[in-house]
């Protein structure tokens, strides 16, 4: 690309843009790219871009101009032209260094040494043979409830750096765990401070950040119960995440939020529709707020004593907006999953772990930061818009750190396998990863397969992938398999599961095949039942519903008894035990180990049998109009036939389509002879939305019952319009909420006002009378006359 002056011809670096674009959506299979790529295209609505398209775009620019794009202005762009804009940017930054542009050659070098590991610390783990489980790690055996913990690390293992945080690819000064006590008691006490009582909930609405690590433990010193929440992420469904939060901060009932920059302003939106709550505070001013002094023998923050049967968490689950679910989790409800991941896992003091995972989420926040303070190991983090627009800070955070742990939905192993650069593999060393644990969602036998045959030649070995199973409802995991062996794959008769439950293994080729992968057997300590619809045990390679208990079993579902009374059986247990809780999963046992099937809502009926939805969206998006990742298959009930009838609905890469009748009808042909082709069972009705329109929840996963909604109420891609439309739409609700309080709080001061008046009015000439009368006949006639 011709440069004078260290000046960039940004048109032809604008044309460049468009023909990598154009070259992308070709490869997607969308015909018509030539003609519809523009440099004002949208990227999302015109072009049916996603996030995990975005990837791939931004790689390619990457190599088109040897030059490392702003993961931020990338994520934020809605135009092709935005994406040139960020190209001219880097452009322009490589120039000041290096005039000579053309010398680069081949794919980008990287040139931040913060990828160093040992300029990052000087903490250098023991080295771990490959595939060996060395003792087990201590922990905090004698711990009673997470502060105990946060203060044994502190004074244990003060000066240990603890969490290795990235922003981007920029690693920032680690914390330790006597800094991570030191801050938490600062803003357990400037929490205090704010009338903030043990017992009382605070929202957490933060990214990834050290402040969010600070202010959850902070929160835990005071006594009080975090809530987090997800932070807003697109502009143009900010309504619909107002609506949703709004119902859980009351269902919590909030007493205080703590935010970030960004989202201060869309919190104070919400702060007037949450009667409990008192105040927003921003994480940065409060952690580095400074406390008053404590008064002569007052006790610091996080020195009360804390009952281990105390709430230490609310979870919340992806839910309806009007029936927002809070799992209740206890200090011994946590602490007990975290040694039984423990135990199972093999954790020892050398593991170190590594995350993206959101810590919002269950996976994230407990799975991925609570197991590794627990047992005292280091933490690498990077955020999960970082890890999206670049899928190899991941694994590059493995590498550098010697990483042993990390878990991850199965989403991300795809995207690791498909997306990362070939010319990324050549410096990876991925021997020391022992545990890569794949749950959260769906596990796919052949994503297990394509990530495992993809990072051989990075050392990663196939016995290392782990799929797991476990639901908020248990604190985090509920199963784990045997380590040491490749993921076991159950391949059954479609037939023989769809129309009678039966689990029974294939015997020919010619058989029609599902394919279900093991999450081994429950943890030390817990039990898992499969039912039948009458409550007994199923049987071996029967499906039924699974029901688990163990001592990190939740208590119900905060200030929502009819949820609550729906989680646990209507009887107490034959065997005296602890109460069944029901998972709302289909599963079967197979030779001792569990294979989930799918969710018992979720399960279409059809013709007497039972179809899954996952199977049927696999097979719609294998239509190459269709995007992956991007399809909803359900059940509605049709009133004609008196049965259920099987509704897919599905986001096209090309948004033109959907305005060429013919060319629509044609993928709608195509989805329905893919589905039948594989399950034998055509779908009832196919629908076809433009891209970025199916709800999804805070960790990406489709909200199917939602979808469902939305179709029956002929509202299926209807668009809440321009994000200051739905902004002023909430600036509005919230005045009226303002102003309806205002009013309330006035008529109670007229009211106050004017029962006083008629009080002083009456009291004063009464009290006068019968203070100079000397008949006591006289005062109580005017005593009764003033009452």
């Amino acid at each position: 690309m011709a440069t004078t002056s260290r000046q960039i011809d940004v048109a032809l670096l604008r044309e460049r843009v468009v023909a990598e674009a154009r070259a992308l959506l070709v490869e997607l299979g969308n015909t018509n790219a030539a003609g519809i790529v523009r440099a004002t295209s949208h990227l999302e609505r015109d072009l049916g871009l996603g996030s995990l398209e975005r990837v791939e775009l931004m790689v390619r620019l990457d190599r088109a101009f040897h030059v490392r794009l702003d993961d931020s202005a990338v994520a934020k762009a809605d135009l092709l032209e935005d994406l040139a804009t960020s190209a001219a940017s880097a452009l322009q930054r490589e120039l000041e260094v290096e005039p000579l542009l053309p010398k680069h050659s081949g794919a980008p070098q990287a040139r931040n040494s913060a990828w160093d590991f040992a300029a990052v610390r000087n903490y250098e783990p023991t080295s771990v043979a490959a595939g060996t489980i060395p003792g087990h790690a201590a922990g905090v055996p004698l711990a009673k409830t997470l502060n105990e913990v946060l203060r044994y690390r502190a004074e244990n293992d003060g000066d240990r750096p603890h969490i290795f945080y990235y922003e981007g690819d920029e690693a920032r000064e680690p914390v330790t765990f006597g800094e991570l006590f030191c801050v938490a008691q600062r803003v357990a006490q400037v929490l205090s401070e704010r009338s903030v009582a043990p017992g009382d909930t605070v929202c957490l609405m933060l990214p990834t950040c050290r402040e969010f690590f600070y202010c959850f433990a902070g929160i835990l010193l005071a006594g009080a119960v975090p809530v987090p929440i997800y932070p807003p992420v697109r502009a143009d469904r900010i309504e619909e995440y107002a609506e949703k939060q709004i119902a859980i901060l009351n269902n919590a009932r909030a007493r205080l939020m703590i935010t970030f920059d960004r989202a201060e302003r869309v919190a104070r939106l919400l702060a007037p529709r949450v009667q409990t709550l008192r105040g927003v505070v921003n994480a940065n001013e409060l952690v580095a707020a400074k406390p008053k002094l404590l008064a002569p023998g007052a006790m610091p923050a996080g020195q009360a004593a804390r009952s281990e049967t105390d709430l230490a968490l609310l979870q919340y689950t992806s839910g309806s907006t009007g029936d927002p679910k809070g799992v209740m989790l206890t200090h011994a409800n946590l602490l007990a999953n975290i040694r039984a991941i423990g135990d199972a896992a093999g954790i020892t003091q050398d593991d170190v772990c590594t995350s993206w995972l959101p810590l919002y989420h269950d996976m994230g926040l407990i799975g991925a930061w609570m197991v590794p303070l627990y047992f005292g190991l280091p933490l690498a983090v990077v955020s999960p818009m970082d890890f999206l627009s670049r899928p190899e800070r991941w694994l590059k955070m493995i590498h550098r750190h010697r990483g042993t742990l990390a878990a991850a939905p199965n989403f991300a192993y795809e995207l690791c396998a498909r997306k990362i650069p070939e010319v990324e593999l050549n410096a990876l060393d991925l021997t020391y990863w022992r545990a890569a644990l794949n749950g959260a969602e769906t596990v796919l036998p052949e994503t297990l397969e394509r990530f495992a045959d993809r990072f051989a030649r990075c050392g990663f070995r196939r016995e290392a992938l782990l799929p797991v199973y476990g639901l908020a409802e248990c604190a985090l995991a509920l199963t784990v398999p045997v380590q040491g062996r490749p993921a076991r794959i159950d391949a059954i008769e479609r037939d023989a599961l769809s129309a009678e439950g039966r689990a029974v293994p294939v015997a020919s080729e010619n058989c029609d095949v599902s394919r279900f992968v093991s999450v081994g057997a429950p943890l030390t300590g817990y039990e898992i039942k499969i039912a039948d619809a009458q409550g007994h045990d199923a049987g071996e390679r029967r499906e039924g519903t699974l029901w688990f208990r163990g001592p990190s079993a939740t208590q119900g579902y905060f200030n929502n008894t009819s949820a609550t009374a729906a989680l646990f059986l209507d009887a107490p247990p034959a065997d005296g035990g602890a109460p069944w809780v029901n998972s709302g999963d289909r599963a079967y046992w197979a030779d001792g180990e569990i294979f989930i099937t799918g969710r018992a809502k979720d399960i279409i009926i059809k013709a007497g049998r039972n179809l899954y939805p996952h199977e049927i969206e696999t097979l719609a998006a294998r239509v190459p109009e269709i995007r992956r990742g991007c399809v909803i298959a359900f059940a509605a009930c049709d009133a004609k036939t008196g049965t259920e009838k099987l509704v897919i609905v599905a986001e096209v890469r090309e948004p033109a389509l959907l305005r060429d009748p013919e060319r629509k009808s044609e993928v709608c042909a195509a989805i329905g002879a893919e589905v039948f082709g594989g399950i034998s069972v055509p779908p009832d009705a196919v629908e076809l939305l433009p891209p970025g329109s199916l709800p999804k929840t805070s960790s990406g996963k489709l909200r199917r019952a939602e979808t469902r909604q939305r179709y029956l109420a002929a509202a299926l891609g209807r668009s809440d319009g321009a994000a200051w439309m739905q902004v002023s739409r909430l600036a509005w609700a919230g005045f009226r909420e303002r102003m309806r309080s205002a009013v309330v709080r006035g008529g109670q001061a007229i009211y106050g006002l004017y029962v006083l008046l008629v009080f002083l009015a009456s009291i004063v000439p009464t009290w006068t009378l019968v203070k100079i009368s000397r008949s006591r006949k006289f005062s109580s006639r005017v005593t009764r006359a003033g009452l």
